[in-house]
C-alpha cells in the first residue's frame, strides 16, 4: 500500500507555519485547498493538549463559519490527530500567503477570548468539559507570533 502525501512530509525538519497541503479538484469543477497549520515542531516541541486543541477547535470553527469575507468558503477546521496543529480546508485554490491575514484574525479572536466557549454544552459538544480556555490562549499567542514573522514557513521541506 502507498503512503498517502502528508505522510511522505519530512517531519523531522517540519516547521510550525502554514502549508498547502493538497488541493482537490470536486466532481462540480471546485477547488478544495487544504492548509496545515502546523503550530509546533513535529518530534521536537511539545504537542498541544488535547484540551487547547478543542478549545481552538470551536473557537477557530466559530469565528471562520461566521466570518462575513470566508464563512462561504470554509469548508472545515479540525485538528490534526498528532495533536501538532490543525487543518484548514477552503474552497477555491489559495496559497499559504493568501490566507496568513485570515489566520492571524483567527488566532487574534482565540487569544482574545473571554467567556463560555461556544458549543461547550452536553447538547452540543460530544466531549464538552475536554476544554481549556487559557491553555488555548497560550498556544494561539505563540502562534500568532509565528505568523507575523516575516518569514514564517509556508513551503514544505525537502
Amino acid at each position: 500500500m502507498n503512503k498517502i502525501p502528508s505522510f511522505t512530509i519530512n517531519h523531522l525538519t517540519l516547521q510550525p507555519g502554514v502549508y498547502v497541503s493538497r488541493r482537490d479538484i470536486m466532481p462540480s469543477g471546485d477547488v478544495i485547498t487544504t492548509f496545515d497549520c502546523r503550530m509546533t515542531a513535529p518530534n521536537r516541541e511539545p504537542a498541544l493538549s488535547v484540551p487547547a486543541l478543542h478549545t481552538i477547535e470551536h473557537l477557530a470553527a466559530t469565528y471562520l463559519r461566521n466570518n462575513e469575507e470566508w464563512g462561504d468558503k470554509t469548508v472545515y477546521w479540525g485538528p490534526m490527530g498528532c495533536c501538532t496543529g490543525n487543518y484548514l480546508l477552503l474552497k477555491g485554490e489559495y496559497g499559504s500567503r493568501d490566507i496568513i491575514p485570515l489566520l492571524r484574525e483567527v488566532f487574534s479572536f482565540v487569544c482574545q477570548y473571554e467567556g463560555e466557549v461556544p458549543g461547550a454544552t452536553p447538547r452540543d459538544c460530544g466531549n464538552y468539559l475536554l476544554m481549556n480556555l487559557p491553555e488555548a490562549k497560550m498556544a494561539a499567542r505563540r502562534y500568532l507570533d509565528i505568523l507575523g514573522q516575516e518569514q514564517c514557513p509556508v513551503e514544505y521541506p525537502e
